[in-house]
C-alpha cells in the first residue's frame, strides 16, 4: 500500500498545470507600457522649452550691440545704416522669441524657477534679461525717436522706464539671494558672472543718459539724469567689489575651465559702458544745470570733467582685462564651442562704442578708428558664434540644463519627507 501511494504521488506531481486560474486566484491584468513623463520631456518641443536658461538672452545682447556700433560708427554710409536697421529688426525678434519661451517654460513646468533661482550660476544670467531689452530700448532711441517724433521719444522713454525697474529689482534681489543662501561657497568658485546682475544697472544708466537728451522737456530730462546717476552711484561700486574678488579668485586659483573662459571678458563690458555713461550723464548736466538752474552754473562743467575723467580711467582698466581676455583665449585655446561664447561680444561691443565717444570728445582720430576696427571684429565674432549656435540649435547640443537634475533631487527628498510622516 505504501508502494501504491507514492506512485499516485508521483503521477499528480508529473499532471500538467491548468493554464485557467482557480477560484480563487485573480486574473493577472496585461498593461501596455507607458512612457513616462521625463522621457516625454526630453523630445521635441518640450525639450527646447524645458532646457531653455536665461543664458540665451546673450544672444539678444550680442545681436544688439552690433546694431548700436553700425549706428555709432562715425563714417556714415547708407549700407551701414541698412545694417543697422537689419539687426535692429533681428534683436527684436530673438528678444520676443526668447521671452516668449521662458515664459511657457516657467508656466508648464513652474517648479523649474525655484530650482533655477536656487543655482548659484545659472541665476545670475537673469541678468541678462534686462540688458539684451536695454539694447532695444537704446536703438529706439538713436534711430527710431528722430524719425517719428514725440511719440517715438515718449515710448523710448517708457521703454527705459521699464528696463530700468527690472535691472534694478534684478540687482537687488540676486544679490540678497546670493547672501541669503543656504550652502557655502569656495573662492574657487567665483566667476565673473557675478558681475551679470549689478552690471544690468550700469546698462540701464548709460541708456538713461542717452533718454534725457532726447526728452523736450528739461525737467523731465534732469529727473531722468537723477535716476540715471542714482542707478550708476549703485551698481559701479560693487562692480569694482567684485572685479578685485574676482582677480584675487584668478590670482589664487589660477585661470578658469576652458569651458568658461570666455567670462574673462565679462568685466570688459561695464568698465566700459560704466565711463560710457559717465560721460553721456557729465554732459547732460553741463547743458541741464544752467537751464534748470540746478546748484551752481558751474556744476554742469565740473560734473562733465569728472565725467570725462571717469570714463577715460574706467577705459583704460577695461584695456586692461581686454588684454586679460585675450591672453586666457591664447593660454586655453581650443574652446569648446557653447552658449558662453556669446561673452565675448557684448563687453568687446561696449567697448567699442565707449572708444568712439572718447575719440568724439577729444577729438582723436586714433580713438575713432580703433573703435571702428574693434566694432568690425565684434560683427565678425557674431558671425562665428552665430554659425556655431544654429549647428548647436540643430543637433540639440546647446539645449542642456545640468541644474534641472537638482528637480529629481528636490522631489525624491519631498517624497520621502511625506513617507516619514
Amino acid at each position: 500500500m505504501l508502494a501504491q501511494s507514492e506512485i499516485s504521488s508521483k503521477t499528480e506531481e508529473e499532471q500538467p498545470k491548468s493554464s485557467k486560474p482557480s477560484i480563487n486566484e485573480e486574473p493577472v491584468a496585461h498593461t501596455r507600457p507607458q512612457v513616462s513623463i521625463d522621457n516625454r520631456n526630453e523630445r521635441g518641443w518640450r525639450r527646447i522649452v524645458r532646457n531653455f536658461s536665461p543664458s540665451w538672452f546673450t544672444v539678444n545682447m550680442g545681436t544688439g550691440i552690433v546694431s548700436i556700433i553700425f549706428y555709432m560708427i562715425p563714417w556714415k554710409a547708407k549700407w551701414i545704416t541698412v545694417f543697422s536697421i537689419m539687426f535692429f529688426g533681428l534683436n527684436i525678434v530673438l528678444f520676443t522669441l526668447a521671452l516668449v519661451i521662458s515664459i511657457l517654460r516657467y508656466t508648464i513646468w513652474p517648479e523649474i524657477w525655484s530650482v533655477m533661482i536656487a543655482d548659484p550660476n545659472n541665476s545670475l544670467f537673469l541678468g541678462t534679461a534686462p540688458m539684451g531689452f536695454a539694447t532695444i530700448a537704446e536703438m529706439w532711441i538713436l534711430l527710431c525717436s528722430p524719425a517719428w517724433g514725440n511719440w517715438a521719444v515718449k515710448f523710448g522713454w517708457a521703454l527705459w522706464m521699464i528696463d530700468s525697474i527690472v535691472a534694478v529689482i534684478v540687482t537687488l534681489v540676486l544679490g540678497i539671494l546670493l547672501m541669503s543662501a543656504s550652502h557655502e561657497r569656495g573662492l574657487h568658485n567665483f566667476t565673473a558672472a557675478q558681475i551679470l546682475p549689478i552690471a544690468a544697472t550700469t546698462v540701464a544708466a548709460g541708456v538713461g543718459s542717452e533718454v534725457a537728451w532726447t526728452l523736450p522737456n528739461a525737467q523731465y530730462a534732469l529727473g531722468t539724469l537723477v535716476v540715471s546717476f542714482t542707478m550708476w552711484s549703485m551698481a559701479m561700486p560693487m562692480i569694482f567689489c567684485v572685479l578685485m574678488t574676482y582677480f584675487h579668485r584668478l590670482a589664487m586659483h589660477r585661470m578658469p575651465p576652458r569651458e568658461t573662459v570666455a567670462s574673462v571678458f565679462l568685466p570688459v563690458g561695464p568698465l566700459a559702458f560704466g565711463g560710457f555713461g559717465a560721460l553721456q550723464m557729465g554732459k547732460l548736466a553741463m547743458k541741464l544745470f544752467p537751464k534748470t538752474k540746478t546748484l551752481d552754473p558751474m556744476t554742469g562743467q565740473i560734473f562733465y570733467s569728472l565725467g570725462f575723467l571717469t570714463a577715460f580711467v574706467l577705459w583704460g582698466w577695461g584695456l586692461v582685462w581686454f588684454i586679460y581676455g585675450l591672453a586666457s583665449i591664447y593660454i586655453s585655446w581650443p574652446i569648446p564651442f557653447n552658449m558662453g561664447w556669446w561673452g565675448f561680444t557684448f563687453p568687446i561691443g561696449l567697448y567699442a562704442i565707449t572708444t568712439i565717444l572718447i575719440g568724439e570728445e577729444l577729438p582723436s582720430l586714433f580713438f575713432r578708428v580703433a573703435g571702428t576696427i574693434i566694432g568690425a571684429s565684434v560683427l565678425l565674432l557674431w558671425m562665428v558664434i552665430a554659425a556655431g549656435t544654429i549647428k548647436g540649435i540643430w543637433t540639440g547640443k546647446l539645449f542642456h540644463s545640468p541644474y534641472l537634475a537638482n528637480l529629481q533631487t528636490k522631489r525624491e527628498y519631498t517624497t520621502s519627507e511625506k513617507s516619514h510622516v
